[in-house]
């Protein structure tokens, strides 16, 4: 059994003032193990992860594992922050996640689920299950299964020329400095998409994926989640959802697991500064208002808005220049509607997603009747509607807000018309989500950082891994966990299944491509122009 740390939190007592804290500098060093308590036995190392989604927590399961004392601190926002936003979908490729949750041994998900898009004009596609059907090569089987009930086909055939910029778009530092810089709408009229596809089709989607409008999104994440949920391989977009809430089917359960293993969970503290040794150069002290805590690693897995909270108000984050880079980030906006109604409304899928009914916002209203374990025998309908995008629906009134889900509902089922709302639940969620836009790449962190034993995790992180999402954020705390135990010298590392390998044929294009690009650099003043 691992031992919670028996420490009694102190004033931090300090001669600089910053933003209504206190810090100041440490000059001992924090112990490690190798030094021993009164009773003469080896004192476990210390680690502090603030964030509790996929990024926090999966970092604090695998180092208990290792028999390190581990904290886990929310992030002001409450326990599961920052992953418990709204309603998302668990992706075929997300394997790390699945692996763990048998490994659990719990089954919080549904069977695979088809989806659809609506567009203010009505229904415009139907993505089937695509791993119940025959396997052909990508991108034929995503452009063959999926069911267009509006668009031509002349306009779906314009999407193939984009797959020379996915080859090209292969997840290297260049391939996203390449193309970082311009947005999905440039990418896609350089690559000869129709107006009527980009429009109904790839538009919507990338809203939803992307949480805003083309213009607004970075080409290089564009590319990077078209890829890897689309394109790498027909099965990938197939998808499960939770059966509940994220926090009551998984990370409650999770919690209670570690806390079996003496992982310590504070609840109602905000992370403030931190304290920093100056012999070492590393945090020794975990600053949450007037209290402090002993720590020899720390782990951030928090959220981009919060994290620039934090930046502007500690003594320590905002001498380096890869946390003030931060604050040149931007969140998007979220809004989250629980509705009740007084009948049942048919809705034929559990998954819509729709986009249209507005130049701004995108959303997506999911039948909770036939997803939550709760809702199973409801004889009315209860739903989940959730807006990205939706600064402008925030500072609504209740009454808005369910005016403006009724209006939009009913352009898609035409049975809401009748249907009155019994009961609400709204939550607001301004600056929740990373919004990839162009030029956004350079400013994001790396899972290192210039402190010694400060690591970064969650789904804003840069990494080589190939994930988003959910997924990218429980692999960048794996990751983060195993750069723990390789700084410390303690412990085994944890095993992150990668990505599955690129078809033969892309793999072979991306050969030919890499290749062409040596060749290419070679050429006297092939560097002169602007690419």
């Amino acid at each position: 059994m691992l031992s919670c740390w028996r420490l009694t939190p102190t004033l931090c007592l300090s001669t600089r003032h910053r933003s209504g804290f206190y810090c100041r500098t440490a000059s001992v060093q924090s112990p490690v193990n190798g030094d021993q308590n009164n009773n003469g036995e080896e004192k476990k190392k210390k680690i502090a992860i603030v964030g509790s989604g996929w990024a926090g927590l999966g970092a604090a399961h695998h180092l208990c594992k290792q028999g390190f004392d581990v904290k886990v601190v929310d992030d002001g926002n409450g326990f599961g922050s920052p992953d418990d936003v709204c309603i998302q979908g668990f992706w075929y490729p997300y394997q790390n996640i699945f692996s763990f949750v048998d490994e659990l041994g719990i089954e919080p998900f549904t069977d695979w689920m088809k989806s659809v898009l609506y567009s203010e004009g009505g229904l415009e596609v139907e993505f089937p299950i695509f791993q119940d059907l025959p396997q052909l090569p990508t991108p034929l089987g995503t452009l063959f299964y999926t069911q267009f009930n509006r668009v031509p086909l002349v306009d779906r055939l314009t999407s193939l020329a984009l797959m020379a910029a996915v080859i090209d778009f292969d997840n290297t530092d260049v391939a996203w400095k390449n193309y970082d810089s311009i947005t999905a709408r440039e990418l896609f009229k350089q690559f000869g998409c129709s107006e009527r596809l980009y429009r109904d089709v790839i538009g919507p989607l990338l809203q939803v994926g992307l949480f805003a409008p083309a213009e607004q999104c970075s080409a290089a994440a564009t590319l990077g989640i078209l890829y890897y949920f689309i394109l790498a391989h027909q099965k990938n977009f197939d998808l499960v959802w939770c059966r509940g809430t994220l926090n009551e089917k998984i990370f409650e359960p999770w919690m209670d697991l570690m806390r079996t293993r003496d992982c310590e969970f504070l609840d109602g503290r905000k992370v403030t500064d931190f304290v920093l040794n100056e012999e070492t150069g590393c945090i020794s002290e975990v600053v949450c208002g007037k209290e402090k805590y002993n720590a020899d690693a720390v782990i951030l897995a928090v959220g981009i808005s919060t994290l620039q909270e934090l930046v502007k108000n500690s003594a320590s984050l905002c001498t380096q220049e890869e946390f003030l880079k931060v604050l040149n980030l931007s969140c998007i906006g979220v809004i989250s509607v629980k509705l009740r109604f007084d009948k049942k409304v048919n809705i034929p899928n559990a998954s819509n997603a729709c986009s249209g009914f507005s130049d701004s916002f995108a959303w997506t209203f999911f039948d909770l009747n036939q997803i939550y374990d709760e809702h199973k025998d409801d004889p009315v309908t209860v739903l989940q509607a959730d807006f990205y995008h939706a600064n402008e629906l925030l500072p609504l009134k209740d009454e808005q807000v369910i005016a403006k889900v009724m209006s939009c509902l009913s352009k898609c089922i035409k049975e809401f018309d009748t249907a009155t709302v019994t009961d609400k639940q709204i939550r607001r969620f301004p600056k929740s989500l990373t919004h990839y836009f162009p030029g956004s790449y350079k400013y994001m962190m790396r899972g290192s950082t210039s402190f010694p034993n400060l690591f970064m995790a969650g789904d804003w992180i840069t990494t080589r891994h190939g994930s988003w999402s959910q997924e990218k954020s429980f692999v960048t705390g794996l990751e983060a966990a195993n750069r723990v135990v390789d700084y410390l010298e303690d412990g085994s590392f944890a095993k992150i299944i990668p990505v599955e390998e690129d078809e033969a044929h892309i793999e072979t294009f991306r050969n030919l491509n890499r290749r062409f690009n040596e060749i290419r650099e070679q050429v006297p003043l092939s560097n002169y122009f602007l690419q």
